[in-house]
C-alpha cells in the first residue's frame, strides 16, 4: 500500500475541493484525487459558448469569493481558474490525473485501487459528481438512425449544426440552451420532452436553490435516484427564452415513438427528417467504483443520512443528490468532515 490517511476524497469539483478547505482544518490526514487533467471539475469540459451569465449560478466555495463574475465569458474558463486559485491558496494538494478504479474494504479501514497505486483509508468522501455517466435513453429503432447521434456531454457549440436537421430531446437548461444556439444555424430543428417544460418568471435566486435542494434531499433520505437539483429548478423565463418561444424554436413537442434510419417519428405517424438527434438528458451520479461496498438498496439508490450513507457511516457522498451543485456543496462539505471527525478523532 503506497500511502494510509484518514480521509480519501475522490474528486476536486467544487464538492471535493469544499472537502479540503474543511478537511485542512481538521486534524485529519487526507489526500485528493482527481482523473481530470486539470482543476476545474467537470466545468473545464463544457462547451465554450455556455457563458457564465448563461448558467444558473456558480456559487462561492468556502473561504474565497469567486471575483471574476463577467458574464461574457465562458463558464468553463472562469470556473477553471477560480478552482485553480482556490487549490493552491489553501494548499490543496490534488493528484491527478488519477484514476480510482474500486473501493473496497480493506485492512484498517478501506482500500482505495487507483492508477496511481493502492492507498489506504479509515473514511471516504466520494465527491465524483455525475458529468463521466451521461445518460443515453433507449427508444426503439435507434441503432438504425443513418445521422449521428450527439450527447450534451459531447457538445462543443452550434457550428457543428450548421445546415442540419436538428432534433433536441431534454426538458433542461442545457436543451435550452443548445436549441437558441443552434436554431439561427441550423436548417430546421424539433424539441421534444417527455412532460411539458414549466417556465419560472424572475431569477434563480438562493431560496429557489434552497427549495430544489430540499426536494432531491427528500428523494435520497429515501433511498431512491436522486435526480437533478437542476431538473428540479424548472426553466428561467429570460429575454432570449422568451424571444426563442415567440420565434418557435422553443414550441416543445412530446416525446417520439420510435427513431427510424432518416429521423423520428410519433405515434400518429408524423416524421421529423433528421442529420442530428442531441440527446440533453442528463446525468447519473458516476458511482461504478463504490459497486464492492453493496451501498445500493432496493429502491435503486443509496439510502443517505445527511451526507452519510446510512448502511455504512465511513462513507460520505458529496454531489451526489442535494450536493450536486455549488447551491448545497460548502453545506455538505461541512457536514461531512464535522460528522467524520467525531467519527474517527477519540473524544
Amino acid at each position: 500500500m503506497d500511502a494510509f490517511v484518514d480521509v480519501a476524497v475522490i474528486g476536486a469539483g467544487q464538492a471535493g475541493l469544499s472537502a479540503g478547505y474543511f478537511l485542512r482544518r481538521s486534524p485529519l490526514s487526507f489526500a485528493i484525487f482527481d482523473h481530470a487533467p486539470r482543476p476545474g471539475g467537470a466545468w473545464q469540459f463544457r462547451w465554450p459558448t455556455l457563458t457564465l451569465g448563461a448558467t444558473h449560478n456558480v456559487h462561492d466555495l468556502p473561504g474565497l469569493p469567486l471575483d471574476d463574475r463577467d458574464p461574457a465569458r465562458p463558464a468553463s474558463e472562469v470556473v477553471s481558474e477560480y478552482f485553480a486559485r482556490y487549490e493552491a491558496a489553501f494548499g490543496l494538494d490534488v493528484r491527478r490525473p488519477v484514476d480510482v478504479t474500486s473501493v473496497t474494504d480493506g485492512p484498517g479501514g478501506l482500500t482505495v485501487a487507483t492508477s496511481a497505486g493502492e492507498y489506504g483509508a479509515r473514511a471516504l468522501i466520494n465527491a465524483t459528481g455525475t458529468w463521466d455517466r451521461p445518460f443515453w435513453p433507449y427508444y426503439p429503432g435507434r441503432e438504425t438512425f443513418a445521422g449521428r447521434h450527439l450527447h450534451t456531454a459531447d457538445y462543443r457549440g452550434p457550428d457543428a449544426f450548421a445546415g442540419k436537421r436538428v432534433v433536441v430531446v431534454g426538458g433542461g437548461a442545457s436543451a435550452v440552451q443548445a436549441l437558441l444556439e443552434i436554431a439561427p444555424v441550423a436548417a430546421a430543428t424539433a424539441w421534444v420532452t417527455r412532460r411539458p417544460p414549466v417556465w419560472n418568471e424572475g431569477p434563480f435566486d438562493a431560496e429557489r436553490g434552497r427549495a430544489s435542494v430540499a426536494r432531491v434531499a427528500e428523494r435520497v433520505r429515501r433511498g431512491l435516484p436522486p435526480g437533478s437539483v437542476v431538473g428540479a429548478t424548472g426553466l428561467t423565463l429570460t429575454a432570449d427564452v422568451r424571444a426563442g418561444i415567440a420565434a418557435g424554436v422553443l414550441r416543445r413537442r412530446p416525446m417520439f415513438a420510435r427513431i427510424v434510419p432518416s429521423g423520428v417519428v410519433w405515434a400518429d405517424g408524423t416524421e421529423f427528417a433528421t442529420d442530428v438527434v442531441l440527446w440533453a438528458t442528463g446525468f447519473r451520479a458516476a458511482l461504478d467504483h463504490l459497486a464492492p461496498l453493496a451501498l445500493r438498496g432496493p429502491g435503486g439508490g443509496i439510502a443517505m443520512d445527511g451526507t452519510r450513507v446510512a448502511s455504512d457511516p465511513r462513507v460520505h457522498l458529496l454531489g451526489y443528490g442535494p450536493s450536486a451543485s455549488t447551491i448545497g456543496a460548502g453545506r455538505a462539505a461541512r457536514t461531512a468532515v464535522r460528522d467524520l471527525g467525531r467519527l474517527l478523532v477519540p473524544a
